[in-house]
């Protein structure tokens, strides 16, 4: 038990103190720090990040179109929100009768960030012993910078993660129904959630392709292996609930695929190169590549180790945003990240790479605040999220 409360303890600290440090030069008003220019506005630049502000509108109104229309920070149409799904606004609504909504969604991002932290850990202690856990946790708790900067200001992406990485580690115990539950609730945060269902689909047909290769014992593997994993179709059943919520709240089912320029999915793929496309506005645009190639290799290398769900679910989201045409699309991938860094763990736990973390935090840190305070909301007035 000792232990374990240690191991809890520590998970929150290389959770929470990354995001301290971050939030130290706003909550200060430090107007500029290493020459990087932070603005007058505080806090209020963290809380202006997007999509923060977007899911408190949702935690207010809980998709009430009526409710919607009065909140005039935003000139956007109501079924805009459909694109935000219920699950992380929710947890925003739970917790701000005590902090106010701003603060609140700052909180459960925090929240949601220790229980992925605490997943990934929980995977890692699977193959690694506890030294070598924990500094790989530690990595994944700042690297890549894209995670850092999005578990730092409004985010439904570290609920989305841990949901994940729990579902990911019930899977491998064979615990399904704890998985399928799991998968849930990544479904109810955001749309993406369905690949999750996809990769699991891909999982199972291929350990089991042997099998299914003999029809008599296809024949066993319909009636008594199969049964084992059905409660993973809650994961599209809850899409199904969401859609059914939108049904009610905005009188259109598939109100999600009608929200505006929410869905970035193109054919045909790797039209983040397209400098004029809307959500991609320039032509540097070289470090897509070397994502692409990292994650490829990382993909293939998790297959060859014979990490079918880990390499399923990365070569899933991978494969996903070859279609995406959007220049933040690093955010995109965050889902395959955690998987990603399992793959090339040998390189990050060998001894000689330790310096390398440690010099590139100071990178890390610097691009975070950069970033944070140029990625805000135009927001006319702040009274309506208060």
């Amino acid at each position: 038990m000792k232990k374990k409360i240690r191991d809890f303890i520590f998970i929150s600290l290389i959770t929470i103190i990354p995001t301290l440090l971050i939030w130290l030069p706003f909550f200060a008003k430090i107007e500029n720090f290493w020459t990087i220019p932070l603005g007058k506005e505080g806090m209020a630049t963290v809380v202006a990040n997007y999509d923060g502000p977007l899911y408190i509108v949702v935690a207010k109104s809980l998709y009430n179109t009526e409710v919607i229309k009065q909140i005039t920070s935003f000139p956007l149409p109501v079924e805009y929100y459909a694109a935000h799904f219920p699950l992380y606004p929710l947890l925003i609504r739970t917790l701000a009768t005590f902090l106010g909504f701003p603060y609140s969604m700052l909180l459960s991002t925090v929240l949601s960030s220790i229980f992925c932290v605490y997943y990934f850990y929980k995977l890692a202690k699977i193959e690694l012993d506890d030294n070598k856990a924990k500094w790989l946790t530690f990595i994944f708790s700042i690297f890549p910078a894209r995670w850092l900067i999005t578990r730092s200001v409004g985010s439904p992406e570290p609920l989305l993660l841990g949901a994940i990485l729990a579902s990911t580690y019930y899977f491998l115990r064979k615990e399904y129904l704890k998985s399928a539950l799991m998968g849930a609730l990544a479904q109810l945060t955001k749309s993406v959630g369905i690949l999750l269902f996809i990769a699991y689909s891909i999982t199972i047909f291929i350990e089991n392709l042997a099998r299914i290769s003999s029809i008599k014992k296809s024949k066993k593997l319909a009636f008594s292996d199969i049964s084992k994993y059905l409660p993973l179709v809650f994961i599209p059943s809850s899409l199904l609930i969401v859609f059914a919520i939108y049904q009610v709240k905005f009188n259109d089912f598939l109100a999600y695929f009608h929200s505006g320029d929410n869905i970035h999915l193109f054919f045909p793929p790797f039209q983040v190169f397209n400098y004029s496309a809307p959500w991609v506005g320039t032509f540097w645009l070289e470090e897509i590549i070397f994502i692409y190639l990292v994650s490829t290799w990382g993909i293939i290398k998790l297959a060859k180790d014979k990490k079918t769900v880990f390499a399923s679910i990365a070569g899933v989201f991978l494969l996903s945003i070859f279609f995406v045409s959007h220049r933040d699309i690093l955010r995109y991938l965050l889902p395959a990240t955690p998987f990603l860094l399992f793959a090339y763990k040998d390189i990050l736990l060998k001894k000689e790479f330790r310096p390398i973390i440690l010099l590139i935090i100071i990178p890390i840190y610097l691009f975070s605040l950069a970033f944070i305070s140029q990625n805000k909301m135009p927001i006319a007035d702040w009274a309506p999220l208060l």
